[in-house]
């Protein structure tokens, strides 16, 4: 095994807008904020720490960036939706009424984003 192979993950955000990140990263997602210091707000993700980074600029990519694996697709989607998530469509995607998309199996992926247009996502596998 690697040098990595048994120490944590830490997940690293940028964010222009620190209250802005803090008040949707704790509030709305409801993820607890165990540490924060004039360098970064650190979330607890279900066990891995999430740095949230206040930074100058920030290019928002394409692609997810940070993604949790829920049980229940569906029900996380509706979740977030009643707490003011708004999710993603994208073009080519067929996605069901929720945003959900099924690859195939009974796996499924909903993306949304936070303040700072960070591509997040939730899924099932």
């Amino acid at each position: 095994m690697g040098a990595l192979g048994q120490a944590k993950l830490v997940a690293f955000l940028g964010t222009r807008d620190r209250a802005r990140a803090k008040a949707f990263f704790a509030g709305t997602l409801g993820l607890p904020l165990v540490h924060e210091d004039n360098f970064a707000m650190v979330f607890d993700a279900g066990g891995t720490a999430l740095r949230v980074t206040p930074v100058r600029e920030l290019t928002p990519q394409p692609f997810t960036v940070v993604g949790w694996r829920v049980d229940d697709v569906p029900a996380a989607v509706q979740a977030l939706s009643d707490a003011g998530v708004e999710f993603a469509r994208f073009d080519g995607l067929v996605q069901d009424g929720l945003g959900i998309w099924s690859p195939g199996g009974d796996v499924k992926v909903a993306w949304f984003k936070d303040p700072d247009g960070n591509l997040l996502s939730i899924s099932n596998g």
